[in-house]
């Protein structure tokens, strides 16, 4: 073995018991020698089960990181687990199930990360709501997973483009974010600014769609 704990412990006396050693001991410098190599001792298991305690711990974190499972079950299910994958080849539940995808499964899951979405099962992901694009069925978002916990509900592709949207919408108010002189900007500034850059949208559109009309018109004329 190559780990620390297997390596011989030192008992290193103190100076007034290994002083004892060397001269007739009475019988309660006997049992004081006694206690002080007991107290070492109890010392060093204490440090061998601690050491022994965090391999165990990097093993069992290994394990389940490889296989998926915890290797805590009846012998029964592991032998039948072992016989089902040498006969595939290969365990099922390292392969994502989502069909056409040949990705490793996340531990405790059948799924991948980019498909833990369609775990019925699992309650630590939700999907991206930043809108990708607007189409007549209703808005298409991201819908990568991101943890349920974050708060932006966005991925940090897509909130580093918010933000960019935000600070582009704040320089056109003139209003400098970097600024510790001038306050922080209220929302009713910063939701007018989108209204007008929606209308503006609008009125582009209704021009377009009214010049293509009026081409249409002259043409059939």
């Amino acid at each position: 073995m190559n780990d620390d704990y297997s390596k011989p412990i030192s008992m290193a006396q103190s100076s007034e018991s290994s002083a004892l050693s060397f001269s007739h001991l009475s019988h309660p410098e006997l049992l004081k020698r006694r206690y002080d190599n007991l107290k070492l001792l109890s010392k060093c298991y204490r440090e061998l089960y601690w050491a022994l305690l965090e391999k165990i711990k990097t093993h069992y974190r290994d394990y389940l990181l490889e296989y998926g499972v915890t290797p805590f079950k009846e012998h029964n299910d592991v032998s039948e687990n072992k016989n089902k994958s040498s006969e595939l080849g290969q365990s099922e539940s390292l392969i994502c199930v989502f069909v056409g995808c040949d990705s490793k499964a996340m531990p405790l899951t059948s799924f991948c990360y980019l498909h833990i979405l369609s775990d019925p099962n699992q309650k630590l992901y939700k999907p991206c709501n930043y809108v990708i694009k607007c189409a007549e069925s209703g808005p298409i978002r991201c819908g990568k997973p991101i943890l349920r916990s974050s708060v932006s509900s966005l991925c940090n592709a897509h909130f580093e483009k918010a933000q960019k949207h935000i600070s582009t919408t704040l320089k056109k108010t003139r209003i400098n974010v970097s600024s510790t002189s001038k306050m922080v900007p209220k929302l009713h500034i910063i939701v007018t600014e989108y209204i007008r850059h929606i209308q503006m949208k609008r009125r582009k559109e209704l021009s377009r769609k009214k010049s293509e009309i009026v081409a249409k018109q002259e043409n059939d004329s």
